[in-house]
């Protein structure tokens, strides 16, 4: 194998040309990696692309044996493929594994899939898996078991199949199942994707949570029910808001045996949202590691002698009108002028400030990141709670009550009072509602306003896709516009960054000019873990690899 690329293939053109745009100044280090190592190119071939050396890796050091407790709430869960928030992810994946890692530097690193190559026209992308591999129930895992999963993900006739819309250019627009040809089992352990028009983010898409690669025989059951995978741990409990359990699985050999799953035995531990019981367990040393210290908490938990990891992310929240709810009959939000009136009426650095301790950096109201690589500055939005005033007026919704959900959690409660105070402060009538998080998760999508986080992605058009393009199931702003389709599907066949910010900026004036969301800041992240543990800094993406933490040798 090459030491420059995943693969036996050379360096890609175009990871060659974005190593220019680095030294020329048109790109930043972190979009380099994560353009470069999609490409196929390693971690230290992309970092010496551009004259650095890849950070030392941590793992190695930890000791075998010990028990791992998580502060994490513990959702019911689905197939994969259907999963809606990190934690479910987290929960599954000691035994069901991903084909690649996205790293919190901005690269792609190989897990089942060895490497990875695409064709010059970005058209044809081409997995190597990893030979050796088993599946826990003693079968060898082959392209036929990629193929099985690329055909699920590709099913957008299954409700709630977020992976269908990652998927993109491999789904049948008619049938909604992929395309004839595109998923290709070359050998036992190769995997061609022919793209129809090249798509920048099928590879990010494969490395997201709901990506998980699971057994033929779980056919769209609880992984739970069938722990079959190819990774270290099975489950030994599982208990909805209480508790979950796994276990080293000592009848599996795991393919990187002697490079993790160092521990026993991880309990996660579900405290609910309340910051402050989650501080009180950690104070009377009931938990290791939190899977996210919010607020003010930050600074408490480091107090009590816990190591803080920080990880600066494209992580927001944002909070949103329903275009297609209906309230009393009527659907308020599905006017342009009021969406519009609701986002003038809101200064998003008093929000940060007050929502998440300022913590982060005020957004624009497009949800796209200034760390995307094809981020196009707008100019400064004008907060005017005078002219939000009257423009709800011309709609004739000046006395419509808005009625604001939100977790009961600290900084989204936070946040989304400082967002219900700013809209009062303009005259607007709004009614709270908080709701605990067994209750508001089962219509998160569905609700007529409120506020919901999103986790960082490595592209700009890949969020776009994923919540806001036409009836896509993580669309929960109801938010439909022909020109915005369009021009994403083609700003996401470009690879080229400035040319795709071209596409990018019109993409972004739509989002504000038809006030699709007040989205208040970008937000960094952080959790904090006893001393002694190691390899358990916090993830851009909320993931939490268990099989690579363990105890301090």
């Amino acid at each position: 194998m090459s030491n420059e690329t995943n693969s036996e293939k050379p360096i890609h053109w175009a990871a060659k040309m974005h190593a220019q745009e680095v030294f020329d100044g048109k790109l930043d280090r972190r979009e380099f990696l994560t353009r470069a190592t999609a490409l196929g190119v390693t971690s230290a071939a992309a970092y010496g692309m551009i004259g650095l050396a890849a950070p030392a890796k941590a793992e190695g050091s930890a000791k075998m044996g010990g028990t791992l407790r998580v502060q994490m709430e513990v959702h019911g869960l689905t197939e994969p493929r259907l999963y809606q928030w990190s934690e479910m992810g987290n929960m599954t994946r000691g035994w069901l594994e991903h084909l690649i890692h996205y790293n919190n530097d901005g690269t792609f690193s190989p897990v089942l899939a060895e490497s990875w190559e695409t064709s010059d026209d970005a058209k044809t992308i081409t997995i190597h898996l990893r030979k050796g591999v088993t599946w826990n129930n003693g079968e060898p895992f082959t392209s036929a078991d990629v193929v099985h999963n690329f055909n699920l993900w590709c099913d957008g006739n299954v409700e709630g199949n977020s992976m269908a819309t990652r998927m993109g250019p491999l789904v049948d627009p008619d049938t909604k199942v992929a395309i004839e040809g595109g998923i290709v089992a070359a050998d036992e352990h190769t995997v061609v994707l022919n793209l129809p028009y090249a798509d920048i983010t099928i590879l990010a898409g494969i490395a997201d949570y709901p990506a998980a690669i699971t057994h033929p025989s779980l056919d769209s059951g609880n992984p739970i029910d069938n722990p079959i995978g190819t990774g270290p741990y099975l489950p030994d409990s599982y208990n909805v808001g209480e508790k979950a359990v796994m276990v080293r699985n000592e009848n599996h050999t795991w393919w990187n045996e002697g490079n993790g799953a160092y521990l026993d035995r991880i309990e996660f531990i579900d405290y609910g949202t309340d910051p402050a019981t989650i501080m009180s367990a950690v104070e009377s040393e009931e938990v290791d590691m939190t899977y996210e210290s919010i607020g003010d908490f930050i600074d408490i938990l480091s107090g009590l002698g816990m190591n803080q990891s920080e990880a600066s992310t494209a992580a927001t929240i944002i909070t949103r009108p329903n275009q297609l709810a209906e309230v009393d009959g009527k659907m308020p939000y599905a006017d342009v002028r009021v969406r519009r009136a609701l986002a003038m009426a809101v200064d998003n650095a008093v929000v940060l400030e007050l929502g998440y301790a300022g913590r982060g950096s005020p957004a624009e109201n497009h949800h796209v990141s200034p760390i995307h690589p094809e981020y196009a500055e707008l100019p400064a939005q004008k907060v005017d709670p005078a002219g939000a005033m009257a423009l709800m007026k011309e709609a004739g919704m000046a006395d419509f009550d808005h009625e604001i959900i939100s977790l009961d959690d600290g900084f989204e409660k936070d946040t989304t009072d400082a967002v219900a105070a700013q809209l009062r402060d303009a005259g607007f009538k709004v009614t709270r509602k908080i709701l605990p998080g067994s209750t508001f998760w089962n219509d998160w999508a569905k609700y007529p306003f409120s506020s919901t986080t999103w986790n960082q992605r490595p592209f700009g058009v890949q969020v776009l896709a994923l919540a806001y393009k036409t009836g896509v199931p993580w669309n929960e702003t109801g938010f439909a516009n022909e020109e915005f389709d369009s021009t994403l599907v083609e700003a996401s066949s470009i690879a080229d960054a400035d040319q795709r910010r071209v596409l990018m900026k019109r993409l972004e004036e739509i989002m504000q000019n038809e006030g699709v969301i007040i989205q208040p800041y970008w937000r960094s992240v952080y959790n904090h873990s006893r001393p002694g543990l190691v390899n358990a800094d916090m993830h851009a993406q909320f993931e939490i690899r268990y099989q690579n933490i363990g105890w301090d040798a």
